[in-house]
């Protein structure tokens, strides 16, 4: 049995199960980050497109082939001009990875900052019943939402986000969306639920925020007009009314990295090494 299990775990056998699991996890990163965009559309029509190439070769019809053969052979320069978008997102991300920023310490205090920032706003509008909706991008993409509003590309800042939602300010009417802790847009539409269980006194920002994270996992933060009151949602669950303490507590849970007793790459070898042994 374990000379069988030797012959199985040789290099070959294992870089073909790594090559599957490495384009697996490629393919499952790039569909959540053009999941909720207008590049799930045109990957649509890219999808339409092979389908065509192969229902034309079996065919043999040898002109539509080769138009879709030309066309595919542009297919690499097309794709980088269309996703151009999602390409450069993505590359971001990566270039923030740990390995890149050298501690995940820097992200953390990112985070930390960027909540404290935003409780500033909300305490500031909710006591005074300034309505206001911001919604803070996760992995969906929310280019299609973007497009919406005006660009604004800033800081987040609690006092650029008070004056945003000032009354009768041009940005006030709409939702502002934040990516990689930036204010991208403000006042950008979102699709309103037609969920019935939200309370009939809830309002337009309210069902704007529960339909925004219907479609997305992105986290959206409401203050009420009519009474200064908090509510959170994501995933199509919201949590109406909440205290000061609850509104930090959850956001700190979702958006703040777990903190993790740092670990050279030495003691994780040892590590590793020793528990080896021990199953030996």
């Amino acid at each position: 049995m374990n000379f069988k299990v030797l012959n199985f775990l040789t290099w070959n056998n294992l870089s073909i199960i790594l090559d599957v699991l490495i384009i697996w996890y490629l393919v499952y990163r790039l569909v959540l980050l053009v999941r909720g965009t207008k590049a799930v559309q045109l990957a649509k029509g890219i999808i339409f497109i092979f389908i065509v190439r192969i229902v034309a070769g079996l065919a043999q019809l040898h002109a539509v082939t080769y138009m879709v053969d030309q066309l595919v052979s542009w297919a690499v320069i097309a794709c980088i001009v269309i996703f151009q978008p999602e390409i450069r997102r993505g590359l971001e991300h990566l270039g923030r990875l740990p390995w890149f920023n050298g501690r995940e310490g820097s992200a953390r205090d990112e985070q930390i900052r960027f909540i404290q920032e935003l409780d500033k706003a909300v305490q500031y509008m909710s006591k005074r019943r300034i309505g206001a909706l911001i919604t803070i991008q996760q992995d969906t993409g929310l280019d299609e939402y973007i497009e919406t509003g005006i660009k604004l590309d800033a800081e987040v800042t609690g006092e650029l986000l008070i004056n945003i939602f000032i009354p009768n300010t041009p940005l006030h009417d709409g939702a502002v969306i934040v990516t990689n802790n930036k204010i991208a847009v403000a006042a950008a539409y979102l699709p309103l639920s037609d969920n019935s269980m939200i309370p009939k006194s809830l309002g337009t920002r309210h069902r704007a925020a529960v339909g925004i994270s219907e479609v997305t996992d992105a986290i959206t933060v409401v203050v009420s007009e009519e009474t200064g009151g908090v509510t959170i949602t994501k995933n199509g669950h919201f949590w109406v009314d909440m205290s000061r303490d609850e509104y930090l507590k959850y956001l700190t849970q979702e958006l703040v990295p777990k903190e993790e007793p740092e670990v050279s790459w030495r003691q994780r070898i040892v590590s590793k090494l020793w528990k080896w042994g021990a199953d030996r």
